[in-house]
């Protein structure tokens, strides 16, 4: 995944907390200007102020608002939808620890909260975009584009977007597109991701799909110790648990070399299309209208690569 920016400021995001206080001193105008009118018989006020244009520009803006807390609210639903799914998944991986006879580690997770808070946020110029974080730069308003490459040509066999800052839900559209692609394709062997791929039911969808699972786990130091690299394999695990397995084959010697590739195959790939072909922004607004602008920026990277690969 690399974040692209939206065609909208991170500056027209209206915050949950902000829209409420917004509400509440509109609301209050309102009635005071109401009381106003009714006090001066409806007549222009001596000051010159168009007391109907005012109330008429504050209830526009209390319509806007009122849009877009019920986005952030929808917004809510599904985060909470989500956080709940993860929380019940963690709490049977514990569980199941237990009835194997071996002690969690770590405390017990705690049960996510429910509702909009008010740091959520909706842009009110592209609404679908979402505030994410950007390397260098802090904050500001993306999408989440996904690609899939393939090791030995570096052509993408797969893209997406998403409004989720976080990977962790983009393993299964990918294994599910894969399954639909004819078989002259072929079938991919082995998954490389880094760690915000990582979790227990990604691990194992991809064991389900007869895919080889290979996610980072946690923040790996980037040059081992020599005499570490050449040491020989760790035995392998009694247990059949999935995650234990490909913590297992991550040790391996063929494990490492392997995991390897996955940062000289995709970060070349978005290297070029930002800084190369100058795709580093989308020019259209909406997920859909993103999705096809990014297929579009794909499409050129392949047929790039392919007039490489043949001529080579």
């Amino acid at each position: 995944g690399t974040k692209l920016k939206a065609n909208a400021s991170k500056h027209k995001a209206l915050s949950y907390g902000h829209a409420k206080k917004l509400e509440a001193q509109f609301k209050a105008e309102v009635k005071a200007l109401t009381q106003r009118a009714e006090a001066a018989d409806r007549d222009e006020a001596a000051d010159g102020m168009d007391i109907p244009a005012e109330i008429a520009r504050r209830e526009q803006r209390l319509a806007a608002i009122a849009e877009a807390k019920a986005r952030i609210e929808a917004r809510a639903e599904e985060r909470d939808a989500v956080e709940q799914a993860v929380y019940q998944e963690k709490l049977t991986r514990r569980e199941a620890q237990r009835k194997a006879g071996k002690k969690p580690r770590g405390r017990d997770p705690e049960p996510p909260t429910g509702g909009p808070r008010d740091k959520d946020q909706v842009n009110l110029t592209d609404p679908q975009s979402r505030i994410m974080p950007v390397t260098g730069k802090g904050f500001d308003q993306c999408y989440n584009a996904q690609a899939a490459v393939d090791t030995d040509t570096m052509l993408v066999t797969h893209v997406h977007v998403t409004q989720a800052t976080n990977d962790k839900q983009q393993v299964m559209p990918l294994l599910t597109a894969w399954q639909g692609y004819p078989e002259a394709l072929g079938r991919p062997s082995c998954l490389l991701a880094d760690t915000g791929y990582f979790s227990a039911a990604n691990v194992e969808a991809c064991q389900k799909h007869g895919i080889e699972p290979l996610f980072a786990m946690k923040r790996d130091v980037h040059h081992l110790p020599v005499f570490e690299r050449f040491a020989a394999d760790p035995p392998a695990p009694v247990s059949e648990d999935p995650v234990e397995q490909m913590a297992h084959r991550l040790k391996t010697r063929a494990g490492r070399a392997l995991y390897a590739l996955r940062k000289h195959t995709v970060e070349p790939v978005f290297g070029i299309i930002k800084h190369v072909m100058g795709f580093r922004q989308f020019s259209l607004r909406g997920l859909d209208n993103v999705s096809g602008e990014w297929c579009l920026a794909i499409m050129a990277w392949n047929i790039k690569r392919m007039h490489r690969l043949t001529a080579g």
